[in-house]
């Protein structure tokens, strides 16, 4: 499990925020966020007001972060970067979450190490991870003042021969009844803009290797732009499957070798291959997992 309940008693009735700081250590921005995240109980029951007096039994819900023995591949004294796997979260999605990204990092580097931007869980690559606080702020910061540029690779179908310069906005999805899409392109979307490169055509899978390069940052841009100019990325259940299709995925409804069948392959082919960063010194850094070879995992595109 990735949580854990420590129980304390308190036999003195005492403010929330007193207990959690005097007592028990937390700093004013975690005894919030503790509260805010429902993970103090007293006497069994979730503390809901901040302001409120506890006393008895107090129980904190605390994060146990799980190994599985995944290594960063490149790390200083203050930040450390890994190889995601597909098909491992960034952040637990709930408290019944047993591994993610983040527990790896935690398990390494102590709680107060974080993520310090995001991937898809079926996106594979390169995620840098901070080793402190101050360092999380700052790399975060560069990542909204755009600073940090990154590239990713892809398996795409069919063949592109030249290279593009999608500029298309994008706009999130408010509602899912009829569209089971996170984005879409839309006119009062905000800009974005990915440069796609075709790297090399496999004439007898139909399938282009491309080298995408997002100037900006939306949720599934990369995604979203390819599957725009008809060229979606092979193994993605949502863009470029019919609607019905990415409904089953999303409600867990879709076989293994169904979505190998629909998309042509059994993981989303986007992988973050380097990332280019300033951080005390200059970082320009590859990828050492080697996602060309994953083309053998391809199925043919039928023309």
């Amino acid at each position: 499990m990735s949580f854990t309940v420590k129980k304390y008693h308190l036999a003195k009735r005492t403010k929330a925020f007193k207990f959690l700081i005097d007592q028990l250590g937390y700093s004013m921005k975690e005894a919030q966020k503790l509260i805010d995240r429902q993970r103090v109980l007293v006497n069994g029951s979730v503390l809901m007001k901040k302001s409120a007096y506890i006393k008895g039994e107090i129980g904190i819900i605390e994060f146990v972060p799980q190994t599985q023995n995944l290594k960063p591949f490149f790390q200083t004294d203050t930040f450390a970067l890994f190889d995601k796997p597909s098909g491992v979260l960034i952040h637990p999605r709930n408290r019944n979450t047993e591994y993610s990204l983040t527990h790896e990092i935690k398990y390494l580097f102590g709680p107060k190490a974080n993520i310090t931007h995001r991937i898809d869980k079926e996106t594979s690559g390169i995620v840098i991870a901070a080793k402190n606080s101050k360092t999380e702020r700052e790399i975060k910061l560069s990542f909204e003042n755009r600073e940090i540029k990154k590239g990713y690779l892809a398996f795409v179908r069919g063949k592109l021969e030249n290279e593009l310069f999608i500029d298309e906005p994008i706009l999130k999805n408010r509602d899912f009844s009829e569209v089971k899409l996170k984005v879409y392109i839309h006119e009062e979307g905000k800009p974005s803009q990915t440069i796609i490169k075709p790297l090399h055509y496999y004439d007898d899978k139909n399938i282009t290797l491309v080298e995408a390069l997002p100037l900006t940052g939306r949720q599934h841009q990369i995604r979203l732009h390819l599957f725009h100019v008809k060229h979606p990325i092979v193994g993605d259940p949502i863009y470029g499957v019919s609607t019905q299709i990415a409904s089953d995925y999303l409600d867990g409804k879709l076989t293994d070798q169904e979505r190998i069948d629909y998309t042509g392959a059994p993981r989303l082919m986007l992988h973050a291959n380097w990332i280019d960063f300033v951080y005390q010194n200059r970082f320009c850094i590859y990828s050492q997992y080697p996602f060309a070879d994953d083309i053998n995992l391809c199925q043919k595109i039928p023309l």
